[in-house]
This record gives C-alpha cells, structure tokens and sequence, in this order.
C-alpha cells in the first residue's frame, strides 16, 4: 500500500504535470454540475427550460429555431411590433391583450386548415376560400409580386391594402396578387396546401390555387385615382371600338369616375372623352406612342372644375392600378436550346432590369452564369438552373476573358455610362440589388479603391465582348431606357423569336420589375474627384473608337466628356 501512494507523492510532485492534472479535474467536476442543473431543470417548473417552454406555447408553438421571422428571441416575450401590419389588421382591447407577445397569423391558422370562414375572429381582413387559378387568366388581376424566400399572409395583405385593392390572394407558397373582385371559382379548402415560404405555420395557396382575403376597406379607400399614373392627351384612334373595346357615358363625368369604372373592369387604361370614358389595353391601334400637346386636351370635366377630360377627338389617359396580365405568363423553353446566347454586361449596367424586360417580352425565364439566391427568390426561376441547361432564353453573365466568352455562340452586350454604372454597382455591392451604399463607404476608403479596380473594368469588358465574341449585339442602357419599345423589339428578334407588338406594349406598362432603386437616396455631392474623371473619360474614348471600328454607332452622347 506504501508503494503505490510513494508513486502517486512523486507524480505530482512534478509541476507541469501536476497543473494539467488539476485543470482536468476541474474541468470533469464542473461538467458535472452543468449536466445535473440541467437534468433538474427539465424535471421542475420554475427552471429556465420551463420559462422556455411557456413562452414557446405563447407563441403558437414556435420554438427559438423558427422565431427568426418575426424577430423574437426565444427567452423574451416582446409587444408585437410594426410587424402586425398596418392599423386596420390589428386587434384591440381584450383580444390585443390575450395575444400580446404571441403568434400574430394565429387567427388565420383555422381558416387556412379548412374551416370555415366564420369560425374567423372580427378584423379588417377575412380570409374567403381557396380558389382556381389559372396563368393566362388570372383569378385576381391587379398587380403581383414574388418572394421564394419571405412571402407570408401579412406582408401580402400589406402590399395589396396600400395600393387600394379588396381581395389579396397567395399562390404556390411565395406568389402574392391583387384585385378588386374575384374571376374564378372556389374549391376545397384543402387543394391550397402549401405552407408559406416566410413562415412556414400558415399556408399560402397551393400550385394554381389561391388563398384568398378581402381586404375590408372603405370603398372610398380602395376606389381612390390616387395611384392611377397620368400616361398624357393622344388623339382618338381610327377604330375606337377595336381600340378600346369597352365604354360608356358617365354623367358629370370626372377623372375620379372614369378610373373607378375602368378599375371595376379590369382593365389597365382608362380613357376620358368628353363625357365617355373608355377603358383597355395598349394596342398596336391605341400604343400611347404619339403624344399630343396636353392643350389639346384641356376640356373641363362636367364634375371637376379643375380637371381634364378630353374631347371626341383628343382623349386624356390613365393608367389604372390593373397589372396587365398579357405578359406575365413565363415558362422554360418547351426544347433544349441548341445555342447558348449570353445577356453580357459589366455590373451595375442594368442586367437584371434586361433579363426583367426580356423575360415578359418572350415569356421565357433567363438564366445565369452564377447562382444569386436573391433573384431566384424574386421570381428569376431560371438562375437555379446550370447555364448549360438550355431550357433558358438566355444567360446572365459577367465574365469577360476569352475562354468564357468563346463557351457563347452569341451575345447581347449592354453598355451603361461608366459614371451610373459604378455608383450602380458600388450601391449594390454595399447595399443590396434595390439598396444603397452608406454615406460612410461613399466618404470612406471604399469608394477610391473601387473606382481604381472596376473603373478599367468597365473597358476591358467591353472590348473583350467587342474582340472575342461570335456574334454580339450591343445595346445602350440610355437608348433601352428612352425608347424602350423598338430597342427591346430588337433584342426579341435578335433571340430568333417572333415579335408580339401587344407583349411588348404590355411590358412597356410595367417596365421597371422589382429591382428599381427608388432614387430617394440619390447622393447630394459628386463622388468623382478629378482625377478619377480624367482616367474615366480616357476609357469611354477608348470603347467608343473600338464601337466604331466595327461600324456600330459610338457611345451615346451623354457618354462623352465635356
């Protein structure tokens, strides 16, 4: 017995080996305690696991792992914040209350499983059916949007309640429409089975299904003109009827009246003449392409001093909040592609607007050298396709070295004024596809060091594209934005597809997609310092001579230095 504890004496009386022997000791006993306050805590109310567990009930069910969405930790029950919705979605008195800190959606959750709609709870929102819808004749035809990644039945409702429709309806999970009244028939509660991409407790439709709520708004609220665009005074088409097929003489005809009764029809035009308002689409017959001095449309409203309505022969348009439809419908290319046309641009040059506009121009989906999760989730259903996959029209691209640029057998080349495509890209690349830079990376190190690095690049991809491509053509971002209708004619032909004039004065109506920065946050001070304007006007002289080389036109104008 003497022996072994003389050893054991001798071990520690080693000092490197005695410290190590002392921190594994601890480390083994305070293990212990961890996992023994742990077994007691599961086992007994009033422990941390049991607090967990109440407010995870409170929440309908949701554990830490899936509250991210409505930005509630897990341990902290929070008054429910802007993400209820706008005023007339929330609940007051004793009902706030009783759910304060709890699952805001729960009240639709009963609805959505197949109950009926009276079991719902009093609100301004009231959940109507499911109900059949189809891609060439929308259920609901206002306008729409598209999150594979966030949709949830609020932020529907939200975006469908500020433009002034009634009915908001959620398809296939992620597809959010809009309308003033419901063209379709309902079906069981139990074909819309499809849970929400952005939470996944409550469900948003099903394939060709859709979930549909009222909106109870006033009906002041939700026939307001506030939001119809004036397009300007045109002249009376030669065909009126054909033109615009449906009309109407309106007593004490106004502005206001004409955009209800168009509205109420579906239709995305409303046209007043005189005391006739007319209602429609853009048509090859009535393209809203020659615009007429507005004077020639000043005729007073028999209901609204202060507003114009045209004559029999000058006509005042507006366009509704109604989406036309006639260019939405996209699909994957019925047959693999058998060349692979690139969509080339240096970044911030306005390729995603392009892949927008070409994907409701041709009804096909385009696709991408990369794989951006964010354009996916925006509705770019081709970007999760490989781009050799050739089911799609197109391919996004970037790259500009030979070897990628020889994989194309042709290319559409679109060239943006260096000075808005850097600010485009340094915005995208500091603050998101539709965001903005801070003013601390405008003011920073960041901006010098980009425009060093990019600027050059602007140049060089060009002249690649210019040099190695098969067969390239070029289009301007300025000549796209400015005459949108026969530059987008040319890229359709240019894809070998035939050209529909109705799609692409469809298109023209809805133009800008949901990747157009709002401008609200334009810089108030020139971030080119001289130096930088000297280098950059040496590069757009340099692409211009190379354009003209090869006996296209050179840079816009505006390109150039002054």
């Amino acid at each position: 017995m003497a022996k072994p504890l003389l050893k054991i004496q001798r071990y520690f009386r080693r000092k490197p080996v005695r410290f190590f022997s002392l921190i594994l000791l601890y480390l083994t006993a305070g293990s212990l305690v961890f996992l023994h306050s742990g077994i007691i805590g599961g086992n007994f109310p009033g422990t941390r696991g049991s607090r967990d567990s109440v407010v995870a009930s409170e929440m309908g069910g949701r554990t830490s792992s899936d509250t991210r969405g409505l930005g509630i930790m897990s341990r902290v029950t929070r008054r429910p914040g802007r993400r209820f919705g706008p005023r007339w979605t929330r609940k007051s008195g004793h009902e706030e209350a009783v759910r304060r800190g709890g699952d805001y959606t729960s009240s639709w959750n009963r609805a959505l499983k197949g109950r009926n709609a009276k079991d719902m709870e009093d609100g301004r929102a009231k959940y109507i059916g499911c109900y059949i819808d189809n891609t060439q004749k929308r259920a609901l035809r206002g306008v729409s949007f598209f999150d594979y990644k966030k949709m949830t039945v609020f932020r529907c409702q939200d975006n469908c309640a500020e433009r002034g429709y009634m009915y908001a309806g959620l398809e296939f999970g992620a597809e959010c429409y809009c309308g003033h009244k419901i063209q379709a028939s309902n079906v069981s509660d139990s074909e819309c089975n499809m849970e929400c991409k952005g939470e996944k407790s409550n469900v948003c439709g099903g394939a060709n299904r859709l979930s549909i709520f009222r909106l109870e708004l006033s009906q002041e609220s939700a026939r307001r003109y506030g939001s119809a665009i004036f397009k300007g005074c045109f002249r009376r088409p030669e065909n009126v009827t054909v033109a615009l097929p449906f009309s109407a003489v309106i007593q004490n005809m106004s502005v206001d009246k004409c955009v209800d009764m168009c509205t109420e029809r579906e239709k995305s035009l409303a046209v007043l003449a005189g005391d006739r308002c007319h209602c429609g689409f853009p048509t090859p017959q009535f393209s809203l392409h020659d615009l007429e001095d507005e004077e020639m449309c000043l005729h007073r409203c028999p209901g609204e001093e202060f507003e114009s309505c045209g004559n029999d022969q000058f006509f005042v348009v507006y366009q509704t909040q109604v989406q036309d439809n006639r260019c939405m419908d996209r699909h994957f290319l019925p047959s693999r592609a058998k060349q692979q046309i690139a969509l080339a641009s240096f970044p911030g040059a306005g390729n995603t607007w392009a892949r927008h506009l070409i994907e409701l121009a041709t009804g096909f989906y385009t696709g991408s050298y990369y794989f951006d999760g964010s354009l996916y989730n925006k509705g770019f259903k081709g970007e999760r396709d490989h781009w050799r996959s050739g089911r799609t029209i197109c391919i996004k691209t970037h790259e500009s070295g030979k070897k990628e640029i020889e994989a194309f057998d042709s290319s559409i080349l679109m060239i943006r004024n260096p000075y808005k495509a850097l600010m485009a890209e340094f915005n995208r690349k500091y603050g998101g596809h539709i965001g903005f830079a801070s003013q601390a990376h405008w003011k920073g190190k960041e901006w010098p060091e980009f425009v060093k690095n990019y600027a050059p690049w602007w140049a060089s991809h060009t002249l690649d594209w210019l040099t190695y491509g098969k067969k390239v053509h070029v289009v301007h971002f300025e000549d796209l934005k400015r005459d949108l209708f026969s530059q987008l004619k040319g890229m359709v032909r240019f894809l070998g597809l035939n050209v529909s004039e109705d799609r692409l004065l469809c298109v023209e109506g809805q133009k800008d997609g949901n990747f157009k920065r709002s401008g609200l946050r334009k810089l108030e001070y020139d971030p080119y310092t001289t130096e930088m304007r000297t280098a950059i006007d040496e590069l757009i002289r340099t692409v211009d001579a190379a354009l003209k080389k090869r006996n296209m036109s050179g840079v816009p104008a505006e390109y150039m230095p002054r």
